[in-house]
């Protein structure tokens, strides 16, 4: 029996998003969305994500950072960190907000560089046009999941 009785499907809840290095956004946009057919789920000046069809992932396209980053899902950033720490992991990051919640870099005991994210402060609100208009907050009783229109 695992020493977390009380988290039976471990600590990584998901997949929340899959983040590349663009150059040009709108050009990510026309090849992503317009000739492979993703849809948008939401856009800012620096990055826009487009819906995996068969996950509930995101793929992110982004301007900020030049490595491909895998963004994991946690009930809460800060207690996951917590608990990568006591299971002998490092901090690379400490949790920091964004928009939808938090987020900390971790790496295990072998230097694998985990993204960790919660969405404690909810989802992205977007436009008909894909932009981002603000965060709708999602009931503490529910769950977030990863992606869908965060």
């Amino acid at each position: 029996m695992s020493e977390h009785e009380g988290r039976p499907d471990g600590l990584i809840l998901g997949v929340d998003s899959v983040q590349i290095p663009v150059l040009d956004l709108d050009a990510a946009l026309a090849f992503y969305r317009d000739r492979l057919g993703h849809e948008l789920l939401w856009r800012t000046p620096t990055a826009a994500a487009v819906r995996l069809s068969r996950d509930r992932a995101e793929l992110v396209l982004q301007l900020e950072r030049p490595e491909t980053e895998v963004d994991f899902l946690v009930a809460s950033v800060d207690q996951a960190v917590t608990d990568v720490v006591a299971a002998g992991g490092t901090v690379v990051d400490p949790p920091f907000d964004i928009p939808v919640g938090r987020v900390a870099r971790v790496a295990d005991p072998f230097g694998t560089v985990l993204t960790l994210l919660d969405l404690r402060k909810g989802r992205y609100q977007t436009g008909a046009d894909g932009r981002v208009t603000g965060v709708r907050r999602v009931s503490t009783g529910s769950d977030p999941g990863p992606a869908a229109g965060r």
